[in-house]
């Protein structure tokens, strides 16, 4: 089976170089591990899931291996969470349609519901376009209320895609406060770096570059730094107005 073989390898490399991943397991065991990470005195839980299109290539026995996007599992998931006290739990979503700048409504259903089960973040990838993002009060069943954020895609933070939007993308900050008094965490802002995926066609390698938008186009119009040259600067301005855009700001 070419994708669980493929699949077996990735998580080995990954494990060789130390990087913890998530959403793709070898062993049931493995799946049922909750990845848990601690910052600065705040516990956050992660989980992932994906709109897997060749969900019949699994074999049933095989099912943990990839998380594939069913509410009923994912619910069942979020509880097996909740047994180990996160202060945060986030979910990274691949969802929606490939290229799109727009929110589906599969998307947006899905959103409120994982919010409902407990979720405080949702990170969405998938579409390869920059897609809005919110932050929100989330209201609970029981009438209770707490911060939430989600953005439906954050683009592909590295691509040499030929795709309108493809290249363009952003580095996430989140300020988050975890109260001594009650342990509630609340989201404090929300911000981000506009980064923009460049070629640079003149080099035989090492050709492609992540930009900090926001950095050279002041540099440029400060005159500190005038390499970029004139056509670079227009096209990161216009590669700035396209990330707000899809971003959903006015």
């Amino acid at each position: 089976m070419m994708i669980l073989t493929g699949l077996s390898n990735t998580i080995d490399v990954l494990n060789a170089a130390d990087i913890s991943h998530i959403g793709t397991y070898k062993t049931q065991e493995e799946h049922d591990n909750v990845m848990i990470k601690y910052t600065k005195g705040v516990k956050i839980a992660f989980l992932d899931y994906t709109n897997f299109s060749k969900k019949s290539s699994i074999p049933s026995d095989k099912a943990f291996a990839i998380n594939v996007i069913d509410e009923e599992t994912i619910k069942k998931d979020l509880e097996n969470v909740k047994t180990h006290n996160p202060d945060l739990i986030v979910v990274s979503m691949n969802w929606g349609s490939e290229n799109a700048t727009k929110v589906t409504q599969t998307q947006k259903d899905l959103a409120d519901f994982l919010f409902q089960n407990g979720v405080d973040i949702i990170l969405g990838n998938g579409p390869k376009s920059l897609q809005p993002m919110e932050k929100r009060t989330v209201t609970l069943e029981d009438g209770s209320t707490k911060d939430g954020f989600v953005i439906y895609s954050l683009g592909s933070f590295i691509s040499d895609g030929t795709s309108s939007g493809a290249s363009d993308s952003i580095i996430l900050k989140l300020t988050l406060t975890k109260h001594i008094d009650d342990g509630r965490i609340t989201i404090d802002s929300v911000d981000y770096i506009p980064i923009y995926m460049y070629t640079q066609s003149d080099l035989d390698s090492q050709k492609l570059k992540i930009v900090d938008l926001n950095k050279e186009i002041t540099n440029y119009e400060g005159s500190y730094d005038l390499s970029i040259g004139e056509k670079n600067y227009k096209n990161f301005k216009n590669q700035l107005k396209k990330i707000k855009t899809g971003l959903g700001e006015k």
